[in-house]
C-alpha cells in the first residue's frame, strides 16, 4: 500500500511524526495528498510551503546589470564540492551566460553548456546539473538580487515606478523579506480559487475537530483565509523588521516619501535543491524502525 519512502516524503511535506505519518498513509490508502489533507484536519500539520527538507547540494547565484537580473541554480553531489572555487566559476558562467543571451528555457540553457558542464563535471568528479532559471528586465523601475547563507537561498526581485536611488532601497529590503519570509504570491489575487477552496475546506474539518459551534465555524475558517494571506502573500506580510507594517505600507511609505507611485511587480526566491531528495540513511533507519512497529 505505501512504503518507507512515502512516509518520509510525507513527513518532509508536512512536519508530522512518522507513526503520525504511517498512520495517514493507512488511513488514506496510501494516498500522498489525502495523506496531508489528513494530517492538516488533525492539527498535525500546516500549510505547505516550499519544500522545508533541503537535500541536493549547490549553489543559487543571482547577476544585476543595469536594468536586468538572472537567479539560477546548479547542483552537485556535495557540499564540498559546492564551496569549491572551480563549481563556483562554472555556476557564475551559467548566470553571466543567461544574463547575456536571450535563453528561452532551461532545455535551451542546459543545451548551451552542455560542453562546459561535461567538462567540469569531468574535472571535478561528481555530477553537475543546471536545474533553473529567471530573468527580469525592468521596463521603468529596478531589478534587485538577495543572495543568503552564502547561495542557499537566492532572491530577484523587480519594483516598478522609477530607477531613483530610493527604489533600490525599497527594492533590497523587499529581497530581504522575500528571503525570510517565504511568500509564495505577490498578493491575494494571486492565490488561484482552487487553492483557496482547497484551504477552506482544511480548516472547517480543523474547526469542527476543534469542537466549535457549526454556527461560528464560517466565521472562523474566513478569519484563517485571512491568516493564510498574511503568511503566503508577499504585500500582505507582516514587514520584518517592523512587524506593525505590511509590505504594503512599506511600499507606500516609499512612494509617498519620494512622490512616485511604487510597486513590487514580481519576484522569485529558489531555496537549494527544494523538492529534491537526496538519501539520508540514517533517517531511512529511522523510518523503517518506525514502520515495523
Amino acid at each position: 500500500m505505501f512504503t518507507g519512502s512515502d512516509v518520509i516524503a510525507l513527513r518532509q511535506k508536512t512536519g508530522a511524526g512518522v507513526l503520525d505519518c504511517k498512520k495517514a498513509l493507512t488511513e488514506t490508502g496510501g494516498d500522498m495528498e489525502k495523506a496531508v489533507d489528513y494530517l492538516r484536519e488533525k492539527g498535525m500539520a500546516t500549510a505547505a510551503k516550499k519544500a522545508s527538507r533541503i537535500a541536493a547540494e549547490g549553489i543559487v547565484a543571482a547577476k544585476v546589470s543595469g536594468n536586468t537580473g538572472v537567479l539560477v541554480e546548479v547542483n552537485c553531489e556535495t557540499d564540498f564540492v559546492a564551496k569549491g572555487e572551480q563549481y563556483k566559476e562554472f555556476v557564475d558562467s551559467v548566470a553571466d551566460y543567461v544574463l547575456s543571451n536571450d535563453v528561452k528555457d532551461i532545455d535551451a540553457l542546459v543545451a548551451a553548456k552542455n560542453d562546459e558542464t561535461i567538462a567540469i563535471t569531468a574535472k571535478i568528479g561528481e555530477k553537475i546539473a543546471i536545474r533553473r532559471f529567471v530573468k527580469y528586465t525592468a521596463e521603468n523601475g529596478v531589478v534587485e538580487s538577495y543572495i543568503h547563507m552564502g547561495g542557499k537561498v537566492g532572491v530577484l526581485v523587480e519594483i516598478e515606478g522609477c530607477t531613483c536611488e530610493g527604489t533600490h532601497e525599497l527594492a533590497h529590503e523587499v529581497a530581504l523579506q522575500i528571503a525570510a519570509a517565504k511568500p509564495l504570491y505577490l498578493n491575494a489575487a494571486e492565490v488561484p480559487a482552487e487553492v483557496i477552496e482547497h484551504e477552506k475546506e482544511i480548516l472547517k474539518v480543523q474547526a469542527l475537530n476543534e469542537g466549535k459551534p457549526a454556527a461560528i465555524v464560517d466565521r472562523m475558517v474566513e478569519g484563517r483565509v485571512k491568516k493564510y494571506y498574511e503568511e503566503f502573500c508577499l504585500l500582505n506580510q507582516a514587514f520584518v523588521k517592523d512587524p506593525a507594517m505590511t509590505i504594503e505600507k512599506l511600499v507606500k511609505s516609499y512612494s509617498d516619501k519620494m512622490g512616485k507611485t511604487l510597486s513590487v511587480k514580481r519576484f522569485t526566491r529558489f531555496e537549494m535543491g527544494e523538492g529534491l531528495e537526496k538519501k539520508s540513511n540514517d533517517f531511512a533507519a529511522e523510518v523503517e524502525a518506525q514502520m515495523k512497529k
